[in-house]
């Protein structure tokens, strides 16, 4: 790393194709060797109903970064994460082998072209904030919004932690995978 102070970057992890929970796994590992970074936390998993079309549940987690990396500069490293995963974008909201997004940079909002942070829907996703939670429970973010007063008012609906013996069995129940 050099040497400025890191950034907390948060990113959220989710896979409905391709054994997602080896897609998750993989990708926390792809985290762990970013350059001028580190894996600082990793929430479990959960299984959780997919926004938009019919599709596959997804398997949902959220990482915790300590970077140096600019964030357009993480950006385009989870990106290549994501193809390296296969990752093919053709439809919004559709079916994924691997998506990475950056939720939170540190304290910074920025608002580009290729990046909005804080994530635009993180207050809206059960399955970002609950595994956020598990991680980082006195987060607030860079609008003064603590993260237990949005959980508040964001219920489970769909949400299931992931029994990580059920996944080595392969019997995960109750799910589309």
């Amino acid at each position: 790393m050099t040497d400025a102070a890191p950034i907390t970057a948060y990113i959220g992890l989710g896979s409905n194709l391709d054994n997602p929970h080896t897609q998750i796994t993989r990708a926390f590992d792809a985290l762990a060797v970013l350059p001028d970074s580190k894996l600082v936390a990793r929430s479990p998993l959960y299984r959780s109903r997919a926004v938009g079309p019919p599709q596959p549940d997804y398997i949902n987690a959220v990482a915790a970064l300590h970077t140096r990396l600019p964030a357009l500069a993480l950006l385009d490293a989870l990106q290549g994460i994501e193809q390296a995963h296969r990752r093919v974008r053709k439809q919004h909201w559709g079916p994924r082998t691997l998506d990475l997004d950056l939720l939170l940079y540190g304290e910074h909002t920025l608002d580009l072209p290729r990046l909005s942070v804080p994530h635009p829907y993180l207050s809206e996703r059960n399955f970002v904030l609950y595994p956020l939670a598990d991680i980082a429970p006195t987060l607030v973010l860079p609008d003064g919004r603590s993260l237990a007063a949005l959980l508040e008012h964001c219920d489970r609906d769909g949400l299931v932690p992931v029994n990580e013996t059920e996944l080595t069995t392969g019997a995960v129940s109750g799910t589309h995978l």
